[in-house]
């Protein structure tokens, strides 16, 4: 080996480990997201909505075929034993929508649930931060299995989620600052398709910069892992401990005998 040939083996490593804290980076955040799939049943609810109401202004129907599709694709992921958080998280905003509008006669209250949610959480994303504990940390913690660690062990990566938490909360803030003001000024038609077109661009890029900001942060400290090397420590020791006592036991057997 020459002297050249070892910072070439150590960039290649890093590059390696580099590639390695993405690709487990870009999983978690599938994971925590629901991925394409999540997104699609998000969103296909509402256009159904917004389409049937755009053609027939029958808010009646136009909820009820919003509320039946979602109850499909809860069905479908139940019959192929996917996880379902994601779809049940759907079908709950599309009947809360759905009871809001019924209640109130106006085809518009079936967006208002989800649009306070949206500011609901742009805040939370935002108060978690300044008070220390930012809030993407507390929903990737437990995928990347650090738990809270990050908060006192690995500074590093909780200033990563404290950027991507800014970036969510001023992204979604961003959102509400275009829809509650068409709420009030747009027709049902004009503020439902506006809310299609700004349901996936504002997600994808707060979920882009959350990948930036952990991609580049330090590796998460697997707590699990820590607790079951303790574990299997503590269990190492007290069979030492035992094996030392029975070792113990027998010398002094003999001795007596031998007394």
């Amino acid at each position: 080996m020459t002297s050249l040939d070892k910072p070439t083996e150590d960039t290649t490593t890093a590059d390696r480990t580099e590639a390695d804290a993405r690709a487990v980076t870009e999983a978690a955040l599938f994971d925590a997201f629901g991925g394409v799939r999540g997104m699609v049943e998000t969103v296909v609810p509402g256009l159904l909505f917004v389409t049937i109401f755009t053609i027939n202004k029958d808010l009646h129907m136009s909820a009820i075929a919003a509320l039946a599709v979602s109850l499909v694709l809860v069905v479908v992921r139940l019959a192929r034993k996917d996880t379902v958080k994601h779809a049940f998280s759907g079908v709950f905003g599309v009947a809360f929508g759905v009871v809001f509008a019924m209640m109130t006669g106006n085809a518009k209250d079936f967006y208002l649930p989800g649009m306070l949610y949206t500011l609901g959480l742009a805040l939370a994303y935002i108060i978690t931060t300044l008070c220390g504990v930012p809030l993407i940390g507390l929903i990737l913690g437990p995928v990347f299995k650090e738990n809270l660690s990050w908060r006192t062990r690995n500074p590093g990566r909780k200033k990563a989620y404290a950027k991507a938490s800014w970036a969510w909360g001023l992204i979604l803030l961003a959102k509400c600052a275009i829809l509650f003001p068409l709420y009030w000024w747009a027709d049902t038609a004009q503020l439902g398709w506006v809310l299609i077109a700004l349901k996936i661009p504002p997600f994808l890029l707060a979920v882009w910069l959350t990948w930036v900001f952990l991609a580049k942060a330090p590796a998460p400290i697997d707590v699990f892992a820590e607790m079951e090397a303790e574990e299997k420590a503590a269990a190492a020791a007290a069979g030492s401990d035992a094996g030392a006592g029975g070792e113990a036991s027998e010398a002094g057997g003999r001795h007596r005998r031998e007394g």
